[in-house]
């Protein structure tokens, strides 16, 4: 088989690390697209800091015409965290035969949080006999890790999942997306209403495709599938946290002061036909000097287990998720899948051949 062919969808931040290890792997990307004028017309080499590679990054509106041209396995979007923001590109994929892997956090487990829009993606993706999949660090870290170490679990009674990332290591979309730079009426009124909302209302706006699930919703979601628990009800809460001081955003291109908003603590609960409690939060914000990122999950009962990753690299383990996925993707089933419905993650040792 010749090598593992990728489109590129959005070149920021994370999009170095992930195009550098699909080289690595013995791939190549053979096309490559985003919406900041500053970057396109430029070789991906300039994303990836390496040598050229002589493929032009081209305005997104050129996404057809590359997909068309270059006909890949795979393309993967590294842009936005909502299922709403990213599905035109993923209908143009779909449309050309071409399998999705996004790192959009609400794809992890979208049928929760959208699915209406689910419905119609994974309708399209069987109809062009394609795969689309969300995944990245949840995948392992609020995943598969935490299920592992359930399977050596007696008996449980609740799990409590607590992880922290730094905005400023995403890009401006995700920034805003937990608030940083609000004013504190400002994130009430965009973002904290869903506090003060019935599971009525909240239905409703999951119907009108309008909902905003904090990145914990769709984890809980993967969590009971993949346990064959039962979600009786669940909520979320979304907290701000504010600067002391000021802070300094690159990604925002502002200075933060004291009483602004630098991010959010999202908290999402849901209690199970089987009396276990599911309780993950996720923190991210605008870091200060002092702070990293961290990922802390307890299983209590039987026994009481817990796990602590102390400054993850978050961004290049998603890449690395990502990019280990390829082979699965390729040879799944067609549909929008979540990863309960893949093989275990892997590592992939030498190049993706070996894995196809």
């Amino acid at each position: 088989m010749e090598s593992v062919r990728v489109v590129q969808i959005g070149c920021g931040k994370m999009s170095k690390y992930i195009m550098r290890y699909i080289y690595e792997k013995n791939g190549s990307v053979v096309g490559a697209v985003d919406i900041n004028p500053d970057l396109i017309g430029k070789d991906i080499s300039v994303v990836m800091e390496s040598e050229s590679k002589g493929v032009l990054i081209q305005d997104v509106s050129c996404l057809d015409k590359i997909l068309k041209k270059t006909k890949p396995n795979v393309a993967i979007i590294t842009t936005m965290s909502v299922l709403n923001d990213i599905g035109e590109e993923i209908r143009t994929c779909v449309k050309n035969g071409v399998n999705v892997i996004t790192t959009c956090e609400e794809a992890f487990f979208a049928v929760n949080s959208n699915p209406v829009l689910y419905d119609e993606l994974n309708a399209l993706a069987k109809a062009f006999n394609v795969t689309i999949i969300g995944c990245g660090y949840q995948d392992v870290f609020w995943g598969n890790m935490i299920y592992s170490i359930c399977a050596s679990t007696q008996r449980i009674t609740k799990i409590k999942g607590c992880s922290s990332y730094n905005v400023e290591d995403y890009g401006i979309a995700l920034a805003k997306a937990h608030g940083a730079g609000y004013t504190a009426e400002e994130f009430d009124k965009e973002i904290a209403v869903i506090n003060r909302m019935s599971d009525e209302e909240r239905e409703e706006l999951i119907a009108k495709k309008e909902f905003f699930p904090s990145y914990m919703w769709n984890v809980v979601g993967w969590l009971a599938k993949k346990l064959n628990l039962h979600i009786v009800s669940m909520k979320q809460e979304c907290i701000p946290v504010m600067t002391d001081g000021t802070l300094e955003s690159e990604t925002l291109g502002m200075t933060l002061s004291t009483g602004m908003v630098r991010g959010m603590e999202a908290v999402v609960t849901a209690t199970t036909k089987e009396n276990i409690i599911l309780e993950v939060e996720c923190i991210g914000k605008v870091y200060t000097n002092e702070e990293a990122d961290m990922n802390e999950w307890t299983i209590f009962g039987e026994p009481t287990t817990s796990v602590k990753n102390e400054a993850p690299a978050t961004v290049e383990l998603t890449c690395a998720d990502v990019v280990n996925r390829i082979p699965h993707v390729i040879k799944a089933e067609s549909g929008f899948l979540d990863t309960t419905d893949l093989p275990e993650p892997v590592y992939i040792v030498n190049d993706f051949q070996e894995y196809l």
